[in-house]
């Protein structure tokens, strides 16, 4: 049987180790509690490599972060002008400030862990020989 890669965007989207793509990068799968959303162990379960790649590493993910935030404004204000559109005589922009705020609130802890994935994964490719 021939050993195929694991599929990478699967792996991003659960949040997988980037080297073997099996173990997870968040000790908890959930957000919640808020307090521990993002807490990772410092290596994989599976290959053991050490996700804080050095001392810093996780401070270019608020580049990452304030993209996914922007995106997803992109994304809410097309929504919104295609079902309720802009305009000021009946003050939806100031509605649609409120749904982009309480949906940014919101989306925030996803979009902090989402971040810290997709940065890792720029910097670590997948090894299939990678395991202890």
């Amino acid at each position: 049987m021939e050993n195929k890669a694991p599929n990478r965007l699967m792996s991003m989207a659960t949040m997988k180790c980037p080297n073997c793509h099996k173990g997870s990068m968040y000790k908890n799968k959930s957000i919640l509690p808020l307090n521990e959303f993002m807490v990772m162990p410092e290596h994989c379960e599976v290959c053991g490599l050490k996700f804080e790649i050095e001392t810093g590493f996780w401070f270019g993910t608020g580049y990452v972060s304030y993209a996914l935030s922007v995106g997803t404004i992109f994304v809410l204000a097309v929504i919104f002008a295609l079902t309720y559109g802009f305009t000021w005589r009946n003050n939806s922009i100031f509605i649609f400030i409120g749904v982009m705020i309480s949906a940014l609130v919101l989306l925030q802890p996803w979009i902090m862990r989402f971040s810290r994935v997709l940065y890792i994964y720029v910097f670590v490719k997948y090894k299939s020989s990678a395991f202890k």
